[in-house]
């Protein structure tokens, strides 16, 4: 089998304008050397992600959104975004099931697989976030809580997927998990994987997000099964998520 092309995916989350968009040219100049070995992803707001592909064309940056609709067929639905269109827009990924969703939003495990389906259906490749929370974790149940999200979030018999492994109380804050425990949840999402596709997980990348910054970056990529990262906030200017995107091993 061949090895795993890692992926950094920066998700813009609700920053950024139009004036933002020059960072992936810039992003472009500073990484195009290692654009073979790793795969560079950008989901900005949905308002512009035809933007956003208008400004990577020429470049092997890919451009993703950070959320769609579990309905895939034109609806009356006002104020959703179908898969369909976000890949008519020229979007490649799409992140379904970020903590963010899942707790201020009150999506559960099936609406996440939903839109997941949504995604596959529509030609997209679904980024579907799994995490525990400070409390689940310091009750020891930070295994059960996401073996069953992956269970319940990943769909079925299509392993064309990426999994990003982000605990809540990693994101945004000052602290990450150590590299043991990066790794443990990592081989615990590959297990749970083969348990569904069989052969077909290995290929699926599971990528780790949580504070990931130019400072710790190199730390979690030693972790074993971490087959790249779902950055935020540093992910808004080209030198810092470039010095992510380089600090990868596959990159020197």
């Amino acid at each position: 089998m061949a090895a795993r092309k890692p992926l950094i995916a920066g998700n813009w989350k609700m920053f950024g304008r139009q004036s933002s968009l020059s960072e992936i040219k810039a992003l472009w100049g500073a990484i195009a050397p290692a654009a073979e070995a790793v795969e560079a992803l950008i989901c900005p707001p949905a308002v512009y992600v035809g933007q956003a592909v208008w400004q990577a064309r020429g470049t092997q940056i890919s451009i993703g959104a950070q959320d769609c609709s579990a309905v895939g067929d034109d609806s009356a639905r006002t104020g959703e975004i179908s898969a369909a269109m976000l890949a008519d827009a020229g979007a490649k990924y799409v992140i379904v099931g970020h903590s963010e969703r899942r707790s201020q939003h009150g999506e559960p495990d099936a609406l996440v697989r939903r839109k997941a389906e949504a995604a596959l259906a529509a030609g997209l490749i679904p980024i579907i976030c799994v995490g525990e929370t400070q409390v689940e974790r310091a009750d020891g149940r930070a295994s059960a809580v996401v073996g069953a999200q992956v269970r319940s979030s990943v769909p079925d018999g299509n392993a064309a997927i990426v999994v990003a492994y982000e605990p809540v109380w990693a994101i945004g804050g000052a602290s990450t998990p150590t590299v043991a425990e990066i790794a443990e949840i990592h081989g615990l999402v590959r297990a749970t994987l083969v348990a569904k596709f069989g052969e077909g997980a290995s290929g699926v990348r599971i990528l780790y997000g949580g504070s990931v910054s130019p400072k710790n970056a190199a730390e979690v990529f030693s972790a074993e099964g971490v087959d790249g990262a779902l950055v935020g906030r540093a992910s808004l200017k080209a030198a810092d998520f470039a010095a992510i995107i380089l600090g990868h091993p596959a990159a020197k």
